[in-house]
């Protein structure tokens, strides 16, 4: 996602003339363009200087700087898409930020398909991260976004990477935009502003009521939101997902429509796809003891409100009421959560942590922490750690008091 908001677009928008990103991105598009950006895939930003100076013996100082930003982008956009698609596709600065991760992207896709879907309206599309995975996934894509260059940017990724015949770019206001011809609709409001992310679900752009009562018009629909909406906000007619990557929640999806099971929550984590789902709030877990193994649940588990199932399939506890760490005193092995067993309980006492730690030849120590204010780069330089051997420090409560739990991972 790239938008600025979902406005009617500029009356730039039929002509590049007058506006100099978009000027820039169409020299990047010319011969001389991709002979540029394709001589820039490994530079290093580091000489970045003495490179420009020597391509501006050769070609326009103009269109050296767009390659030079363009191959920052690329660069960046690796992480996201892979080497294989960022270093043939376009991006702009918030694109790349904004973007949709391509397993993220591809799960959603996934998850269309396998409804039957076979054509989507991508509204607020972007620079197309989500259209490419759904038209791989063999889905025809209307992808809009209200801004000229942005549309620019999604049309030319599409072509591309071979899939311009499966998706339409049109530059127009999303609010504007008929989706009765299409089996289901995707809104991806823009969450961010002049100053900076928005937590206010109605000062997206297009707000969120506005994004719900278009899904609800549609067959079937899928509207992404920030991980930390608050749960109440979330109407009953949607299921709830909350998705991780490699353990780094990255977005949360409200479902509507057919196949959809209003009410539910589900926790999806990727690359395995394991998905935890209840079909409805459930019940607060209860609290007791610290036993000999604690259990870190997944962030997408914790967003999705689903730690109670994990107490409930290990046969534990909470450690406290309000911090999401699951204790009991038997192994359990999940993929929701990450085990380890703790071998040591203690106030919070920096001095009996180092003492301790000293004691054991800790010379590794990884540190977590939730519910405590001390961070834990402060904590590992205060401790001098030395020795060949690890361990694991919880910075937690225990019972409303400050504590400190030491162990392992298990396996």
């Amino acid at each position: 996602m790239d938008r600025v908001n979902a406005s009617t677009p500029s009356a730039s928008s039929a002509s590049p003339a007058g506006d100099p990103a978009r000027a820039a991105f169409a020299a990047l598009r010319t011969p001389e363009g991709g002979h540029l950006l394709a001589e820039l895939r490994d530079h290093d930003p580091a000489d970045e200087l003495a490179t420009a100076t020597r391509l501006r013996r050769t070609h326009p100082a103009e269109l050296v700087s767009a390659a030079l930003g363009q191959a920052r982008l690329r660069q960046r956009a690796v992480a996201k898409f892979g080497a294989k698609d960022a270093y043939r596709m376009y991006f702009t600065p918030n694109g790349v930020e904004q973007a949709t991760r391509t397993s993220v992207a591809e799960h959603r896709a996934a998850r269309f398909a396998a409804l039957g879907v076979r054509s989507v309206a991508d509204l607020c599309c972007g620079i197309g991260g989500d259209a490419i995975a759904l038209a791989r996934a063999g889905i025809a894509v209307l992808a809009v976004d209200r801004d000229p260059l942005t549309a620019e940017v999604a049309r030319a990724n599409a072509e591309v990477l071979g899939l311009g015949a499966l998706i339409e770019v049109r530059c127009a206001d999303v609010t504007e935009i008929d989706t009765s011809p299409y089996d289901a609709v995707f809104v991806d409001p823009a969450r961010r502003g002049g100053r900076g992310r928005i937590f206010d679900p109605e000062a997206y752009s297009p707000p969120l009521s506005w994004a719900t009562a278009a899904a609800l018009k549609a067959p079937r629909a899928a509207l992404k939101i920030a991980p930390g909406i608050p749960h109440e906000a979330i109407g009953p007619e949607a299921e709830a997902e909350w998705i991780s990557d490699g353990g780094d929640v990255k977005e949360a999806v409200l479902w509507y429509g057919e196949g959809i099971a209003p009410g539910s929550f589900r926790a999806t984590l990727l690359p395995s796809g394991a998905a935890l789902t209840a079909p409805a709030p459930l019940d607060a877990p209860p609290v007791g003891p610290v036993g000999r193994y604690l259990y870190e649940p997944d962030g997408a588990v914790i967003r999705a409100h689903l730690v109670a199932d994990i107490v409930e399939r290990c046969g534990g506890r909470l450690v406290d009421e309000t911090i999401a760490y699951v204790t009991s005193d038997v192994p359990y092995s999940s993929p929701y959560v990450a085990g380890y067993e703790i071998t040591d309980q203690l106030p919070f006492n920096m001095k009996r942590l180092k003492a301790l730690l000293r004691e054991r030849q800790v010379g590794v120590l990884t540190v977590k922490k939730r519910g405590s204010a001390v961070e834990p780069e402060e904590l590992r330089r205060r401790m001098k750690l030395s020795g060949p051997n690890a361990a694991t420090v919880f910075l937690t409560r225990v019972a409303g008091a400050p504590t400190m739990l030491i162990g392992h991972p298990l396996g």
